[in-house]
């Protein structure tokens, strides 16, 4: 499917501060980048960066007062369903080395804390099928509440006060596979059906060779998600990184099919 994005943010700075911004979308073999543009006011000069895991890119700049930022897309999506069921994991010992380090904790997926609770819920199937028994409970025991987390929230919180919203649902799906010694990531992404629309956090898990999508919220089809990047948990993922303060004015997503 061919998808049209535009984002847009508004910001504004009482004193200078430099930004890291992360809005365009990741050339993968399964989403053909067709067109951008990411235009961003009130600032310096930009320097792009290759983002973590070489996966999508990031832009450096400084700014002050009024700082806006608006990126657009057109992107060919071509992904098959879902579907988790029947894929095998593998073997810890034959992972890529670039993989490696997505099976360890990280600041907000404490996946250490729980292997005792994987072990008693989900032990029963495995591989793709104990990932989309995790993703089912998980949405079978957490409330999607808006302003119900913030952004010190772990998945220990989480798991806790059984809600959160789409970062929150990933950190627990992230932990939970990773107990399961199923290396696991975060990704950002922009999200077609996403209601309402906003940036939406996904997790992949690697699977027989892959990485695989899978939204734990269910609130979006996985052949709509377009990546923006990807990384251990939150900390990695942010569409706007600011070092100093600033005061959010207003924040668009618009994704629509157009084929």
């Amino acid at each position: 499917m061919r998808l049209s994005i535009d984002a847009r943010l508004d910001y504004w700075l009482a004193a200078p501060a430099d930004l890291l911004f992360a809005l365009e979308v990741a050339q993968t073999p399964d989403q053909r980048l067709i067109t951008d543009l990411l235009r961003i006011g009130g600032v310096e000069a930009l320097r792009p960066i290759a983002a973590d895991n070489g996966l999508g890119r990031r832009t450096w700049t400084r700014g002050e007062g009024r700082v806006t930022a608006h990126y657009t897309a057109t992107v060919e999506v071509d992904r098959a369903g879902a579907t988790l069921h029947g894929l095998a994991a593998d073997d810890v010992k034959l992972l890529p080395a670039e993989v490696v380090p997505f099976l360890f904790p990280s600041r907000y997926c404490e996946s250490d804390r729980f292997d005792a609770l994987v072990r008693r819920e989900f032990d029963a199937v495995a591989g793709g099928d104990r990932i989309e028994a995790m993703a089912e409970w998980i949405r079978g025991h957490l409330d999607y509440v808006v302003g119900s987390s913030s952004v010190t929230t772990t998945a220990t919180d989480t798991y806790v006060a059984h809600r959160g919203v789409c970062r929150d649902f990933a950190h627990l799906l992230i932990a939970f596979a990773r107990a399961a010694d199923v290396p696991a990531r975060m990704v950002a992404a922009y999200a077609w059906r996403l209601d309402p629309p906003d940036f939406h956090a996904v997790v992949e898990v690697w699977l027989d060779g892959e990485w695989r999508l899978i939204d734990p919220t269910g609130l979006a089809p996985v052949e709509g998600l377009v990546r923006i990047g990807v990384g251990r948990d939150a900390t990695d993922i942010s569409f706007m990184t600011i070092f100093g303060e600033a005061e959010c004015l207003s924040q668009s997503v618009k994704v629509e099919r157009v084929d």
